[in-house]
């Protein structure tokens, strides 16, 4: 399979960023990221406000009035920092998608990136998050309180007043996108209605299909290996082997740990096709669905080997997979980057989705973690990920939140180091 990568070529993007505060841009634009990149395509977010900070690292409301001359000056040299740093990424690190995350609640500003995008010969494509739902505005505030670096270190509740007050100084001036003639998406009350227009390139297609899928309300997601197999206990990779005693252990015990990192939340089970996978969900209370996506790494003409086995049998391909674990396919089998292709559904079905629990494989649970926490291709195959343990994934404005919850269950490690073989660990 190929990659998304070669759709980019010769092709560079602004996405420009629209909306008042509390309404989810900054997590929309990490978003972007995350999946541009996990799609091979070379994409960064430039944060205006993380700009402004170095200047202005806690503004009250009052630096956001629109008559604050002074606080209108700093912002704009804020984001003439930001847009410089952008075109030189695009320049020397050959970039294709650059994010451009601030308010540009005005005509004017809009118009001034607009004009310096198209002297560069950078497609501009504006993203407006118009939202309001105040439940979820409400939600996106009390996030930021506790979140945001502009209010590190400050009383909650003092913190939430001067962001509201922030908001209302912006809509003072809050003009919302409505020029025929520009390539835009509005995503109004995060999903519920989008309006597209003069959609020109298949990257922004991609996009614009990526955007049509997700919402910003506060949900987790659960991520477990399979419990421990026969196949494990062997050190065989592949197959479709049961549980190992351990493993059933694990599966047994598995609704205690998911019930106190849920609570009373509701929440959907997905697993692959494989046994080992099915046994391990099956004493979970919650809807169950299986997804032939989420089968472990198909090791081709190597299945049912173990590493040992393909060290002496395929030495030449031993080394090859070592040198580039993400880009080597086995003969007859599967890359990582084949591994992330076939997941894309999964992670579209991801974003559209609230509460999430997957029992998957150790190659998936790698691609899948690697989507949610912006983990380098080239680190992605080698991240430990150890059996019998329960991730949760709480994806915020500022990054994603990760807690481990481990079984009190031994079991082997399959976890093997870059030029070692593996070494089966009781």
């Amino acid at each position: 399979m190929a990659s998304y990568s070669f759709q980019a070529e010769n092709v560079q993007i602004c996405v420009i960023m629209v909306g008042l505060p509390a309404r989810g841009k900054s997590l929309i634009a990490q978003k972007i990221v995350r999946y541009l990149t996990w799609l091979s395509i070379r994409a960064k977010c430039f944060n205006v406000g993380n700009y402004r900070r170095l200047e202005t690292a806690h503004p009250t409301a009052e630096f956001f009035d629109v008559n604050n001359s002074e606080g209108e000056r700093l912002r704009k040299l804020a984001a003439e920092a930001a847009i410089r740093d952008m075109f030189r990424w695009f320049d020397q690190e050959q970039g294709v998608v650059g994010i451009l995350d601030a308010t540009n609640t005005t005509k004017t500003r809009r118009n001034w990136i607009l004009d310096l995008c198209r002297k560069r010969n950078v497609e501009p494509m504006f993203v407006e998050s118009w939202c309001d739902d105040e439940d979820l505005i409400m939600q996106n505030i009390m996030d930021v309180k506790t979140t945001s670096p502009d209010y590190v270190g400050q009383d909650p509740e003092k913190a939430a007043l001067d962001f509201r007050n922030r908001i209302r100084n912006y809509e003072k001036v809050y003009e919302t996108i409505s020029e025929r003639d520009l390539t835009y998406v509005k995503l109004i009350n995060v999903g519920s209605q989008v309006i597209i227009n003069r959609i020109q390139s298949y990257l922004e297609s991609r996009i614009v299909y990526y955007l049509m899928n997700l919402h910003i309300k506060p949900r987790c997601i659960w991520l477990s290996r399979h419990g421990e197999s026969a196949f494990n206990l062997s050190g065989k990779i592949g197959g479709d082997s049961d549980l190992s005693e351990r493993g059933r252990e694990y599966a047994r015990q598995l609704p205690r740990l998911v019930k106190m990192s849920v609570g009373d939340r509701p929440l959907t089970v997905w697993t692959s096709t494989l046994k080992r996978t099915q046994q391990t969900a099956k004493y979970l209370p919650y809807r169950q669905l299986t997804w032939k996506a989420l089968d472990e790494l198909d090791a081709g003409q190597c299945d049912g080997l173990t590493y040992e086995e393909i060290e002496n049998r395929y030495p030449d391909d031993f080394a090859a997979r070592d040198e580039n674990k993400y880009e080597y396919r086995y003969p007859g089998g599967e890359s990582y980057r084949d591994v992330v292709v076939r997941l894309e559904p999964i992670i579209m079905e991801l974003e559209r989705q609230e509460n999430i629990m997957i029992v998957t494989h150790q190659a998936v649970l790698r691609c899948i973690y690697a989507y949610f926490m912006n983990v380098p291709q080239d680190q992605s195959p080698w991240m430990e990920v150890p059996l019998h343990t329960l991730i949760q994934l709480e994806p915020k404005a500022y990054g994603t939140e990760v807690i481990r919850i481990k079984a009190d269950i031994p079991a082997v490690s399959t976890y093997r180091e870059k030029g070692q073989s593996a070494k089966i660990k009781k």
